[in-house]
């Protein structure tokens, strides 16, 4: 079967969203269907835990492979923002400490920011390509986005080499872009397993460096947290990431394994490649037909300008065409993948 051909809804629309929730592969639907079904007819009774346990393992593992990191500095969490928050809420920044981030940051980010400025920090918001120069003497983190979910573009590479801690949001760049945690120098790498990555709703990653998560407090422990949880307030949280593991549904973590199998079957270099060359391809033919297009890097995002965005996001959806708006902005935002192919790009520019 082709790449594409697993996809059931690219049979009925050019399907343009992962960006914020990616096309789901029929193998997945039908592993956490299978999921479901055990659960239904075999109750959920001490297997049913033992299989969530193994089933989070399996995701963890192939998360970390995604990051070019190891399976224990990698915790399964909902998504981008519930990392995200677990690592700025868990230090201890106040009165004293700045925070550089960007004037252009998802709410999933926005919001730690915002609880870290309650809490007495300086938030500096410069131009997205300005962080790594924004960084002073008084600087104490950077947070901010891998790619801009509004335009495309890369975050700075100089950021690898600032002398404060880098915290990304890696929502729109694990399986778009290649995530190397190492080489991007970053103590936190926070993304969703719902997007790029085709996998449920609610899913996500965090990668953790361990040295500074020992700076990292772990303030809404769960049941997964524990190194033993028969100890009682003996108990001991686990030193690793997987002391901010979430418990989530063992469907949805099992249709994220899935898809991710499917996209490693295919091969995660080659998908990234095809989609960043299609994505170029969109974003030259949108020019071509006149469209101001957002400045971008080699990504798998494209914005471009029309009037009233929302409502032109209804229309295409009417033609079979499936965009997203970017609110406060005069974009409208194709996420490409490499499940897409031109006749996806046709069908774009036909109904624009």
């Amino acid at each position: 079967m082709a790449f594409r051909d697993q996809f059931p809804v690219l049979d009925r629309l050019a399907y343009l969203n992962a960006g914020t929730d990616g096309p789901i592969p029929r193998a997945a639907i039908e592993t956490a269907r299978a999921e479901l079904d055990a659960q239904g007819a075999e109750g959920r009774l001490y297997a049913h835990f033992a299989r969530r346990f193994e089933l989070a393992d399996q995701l963890r593992a192939g998360y970390a492979r995604l990051m070019n990191a190891a399976p224990e500095d990698v915790a399964i969490t909902s998504g981008t923002s519930a990392g995200l928050g677990a690592v700025l809420a868990g230090l201890d920044i106040g009165p004293g400490d700045e925070i550089v981030t960007s004037d252009a940051e998802h709410p999933g980010l926005i919001g730690p920011l915002l609880a870290a400025r309650e809490r007495g920090a300086t938030v500096k918001a410069v131009p997205f390509a300005e962080l790594a120069n924004a960084v002073t003497a008084s600087t104490t983190l950077v947070a901010a986005s891998h790619v801009s979910w509004i335009t495309g573009e890369l975050a700075p590479a100089e950021l690898a080499e600032v002398p404060v801690p880098v915290i990304l949001d890696g929502a729109q760049g694990a399986g778009a872009v290649p995530v190397d945690v190492k080489a991007l120098g970053c103590v936190a790498y926070a993304a969703a397993g719902q997007k790029w990555l085709c996998g449920a709703d609610g899913t996500g990653m965090l990668y953790l460096d361990p040295e500074f998560g020992e700076r990292v407090k772990t303030i809404f422990p769960t049941y997964f947290s524990f190194e033993d949880t028969g100890l009682g307030l003996e108990g001991r949280f686990k030193a690793s990431a997987s002391r901010f593991d979430l418990p989530l549904p063992r469907e949805a973590v099992a249709l994220s394994a899935g898809a991710l199998e499917v996209l490693e079957a295919e091969g995660l270099d080659a998908i990234l490649t095809r989609a960043a060359d299609l994505t170029d391809v969109f974003a030259a033919k949108l020019a071509e037909a006149g469209y101001t297009v957002a400045p971008r890097a080699r990504t798998t995002l494209v914005s471009f300008e029309v009037e009233d965005p929302e409502a032109k996001r209804e229309q295409l959806l009417e033609r079979g065409v499936a965009v997203r708006n970017l609110p406060g902005t005069p974009y409208l935002r194709a996420s490409v993948g490499a499940w897409n192919d031109e006749s996806d790009l046709d069908c774009l520019l036909e109904a624009l």
